[in-house]
């Protein structure tokens, strides 16, 4: 297994909207609120998100319940923006497990949510404090993402 790169988020990201969740059974609420929340900060921003929300939304769904099923409750979604990204980042209260890419294992065999955000994303991290483990994930424009200086190489 391959580990995930280490570090915080973005550190101008600002807060938009925390969800606590215990169960599985309220992930149908979180993806109703985050959309409504991309919506809510689309109407905010010059132009449409285009996939945006989509892929959001199905990491999150991914991440927080992976956090739900193998971490420590409560399970906390953060939607976080930068003047460019926006910023999912999910926490649960297990510090005993250190977040592994599944790239080994059969496919069938689950384990998928990180690869998932990391191909839905245009960067996957964690960190931990004190008293929470998190992933976060960055999500924007595609063709701001692309534009970004390269590495170049001689």
């Amino acid at each position: 297994m391959t580990q995930l790169r280490t570090s915080p988020p973005p550190p101008d990201a600002e807060l938009l909207h925390l969800w606590v969740l215990d169960t599985s059974a309220e992930l149908r609420s979180l993806r109703a609120a985050l959309q409504a929340a991309l919506a809510e900060h689309s109407d905010a921003r010059s132009g449409p998100l285009d996939d945006i929300p989509d892929r959001m939304v199905l990491v999150a769904t991914e991440l927080a319940t992976n956090a739900i099923r193998h971490g420590r409750p409560p399970t906390e979604v953060r939607l976080l923006h930068t003047g460019e990204l926006f910023v999912l980042d999910v926490a649960d209260h297990d510090l005993t497990t250190i977040p592994e890419l599944a790239d080994t294992r059969p496919i069938d065999a689950g384990g998928r949510g990180l690869l998932l955000a990391q191909s839905f994303a245009v960067e996957v991290g964690w960190y931990a404090t004190e008293q929470t483990k998190h992933i976060w994930a960055t999500f924007g424009d595609q063709a701001r993402t692309d534009a970004r200086p390269q590495p170049t190489t001689r």
